[in-house]
């Protein structure tokens, strides 16, 4: 058995006493779930999460419980996934709540949140700061409960038919941008767009829209953005670490058995990590190929990046003082965010720091 396989039938068995994978499929029902994506196939590492948590289920219980995964559009599209796990036409989902924003503006500080943290602080806050309880605690109005199920770590910032220099050049973009980052930036004169994945190409490409952001370049470069938008700028910092969930019905989770539950918690944990070493692993050669094809690489410039903040900030006020849901999750990411980057600073960001610098000299 993998060590992989380990972690998780080590999940199941303590749930147990201690018993061994196999002998808990012996006195455990047989199950079969349905779980839709709101990802394409093609995106291998950001779909491959679902392969791999119900890959990681199923032979923990001995194939007693059955996960099957089905990607954007083969069950419902994307935009009803949680529809579909509330009334369990289906009885999960994998997705990113930010793209729910038009139920609620929470769900979309719960997948990322303008100038908000980075993915090792999510799942700080997430496991070790209450965040899970808190949203759950929003999510069970919704029938469902949530799980991370994945992390895109720091995303780039998209890509543009045209250079980006000031904040004036942003007046009247057409933009595919998801989630409330969208309001941020229709305060800067952003025209932001909601188009799924696989409808970004071909939208850049007939004119529709004037830029658009996805991942980063592992999956930018399988979409094909940079032929037809040759300007890639970073960072995303609409998503410096962008949480994917794992939406069950709550009903379905609450009947489960204490072993299931735990063989979920633990499969869905290392889908949770996987994803973004994933990321980082294939992200730095996927650029260095859109860079070596005509890419052009361009940070936005200190301009930008303070009117996106101010922006920002002005969204949290104006959306807090209307939404308690919101400013309770809000207030709690923003207080440890603090907290977070008071610690980053000493160690984590000195060390990197200097490691950039030395590789800039060829150390």
């Amino acid at each position: 058995m993998k060590r992989r396989q380990l972690l998780v039938a080590g999940a199941a068995a303590a749930a147990t006493g201690g018993i061994a994978a196999p002998a808990i499929a012996q006195s455990m029902p047989e199950m079969r779930w349905r779980l839709t994506s709101g990802f394409p196939k093609s995106l291998d590492t950001i779909y491959g999460a679902s392969d791999l948590f119900t890959k990681y289920v199923s032979e923990a219980t001995d194939g007693k419980f059955q996960i099957q995964p089905f990607a954007a559009g083969e069950i419902v599209p994307t935009p009803q996934a949680i529809d579909a796990v509330q009334n369990a036409t289906v009885e999960m989902a994998h997705t990113a709540s930010y793209y729910y924003v038009g139920k609620d503006p929470t769900f979309g500080i719960l997948t990322a949140a303008p100038f908000g943290l980075n993915a090792r602080q999510q799942n700080a806050w997430f496991y070790h700061n209450g965040g899970l309880e808190m949203a759950n605690e929003f999510y069970s109005k919704f029938g469902v409960y949530a799980l991370p199920g994945g992390n895109t770590g720091t995303q780039m910032g998209g890509w543009f038919r045209k250079e980006i220099k000031t904040v004036d050049d942003l007046k009247g973009l057409k933009m595919r941008i998801a989630g409330i980052a969208g309001t941020v930036m229709q305060k800067l004169g952003v025209v932001p767009q909601q188009i799924p994945g696989g409808d970004i190409y071909p939208a850049l490409e007939r004119g529709t829209i004037d830029a658009a952001e996805w991942v980063g370049p592992y999956d930018d470069e399988k979409l094909g953005f940079n032929k037809v938008a040759p300007f890639y700028y970073y960072p995303g910092w609409w998503e410096g670490g962008a949480m994917i969930n794992f939406w069950i019905n709550k009903d379905k989770w609450a009947a489960l058995p204490k072993a299931y539950r735990a063989v979920i918690e633990a499969a869905a944990a290392y889908a949770n990590v996987d994803m973004t070493a994933k990321y980082d692993a294939k992200n730095p050669a996927a650029l260095r190929r859109l860079v070596g094809a005509g890419a052009q690489l361009r940070p936005f410039s200190q301009e930008i990046m303070d009117a996106c903040y101010k922006a920002s900030n002005e969204m949290y006020d104006e959306t807090m003082a209307k939404n308690a849901d919101f400013k309770k999750v809000w207030e709690s990411m923003r207080a440890f965010r603090g907290e977070e980057y008071l610690w980053f600073q000493v160690a984590e960001y000195t060390y990197d720091n200097y490691m950039i610098r030395a590789r800039a000299r060829g150390n």
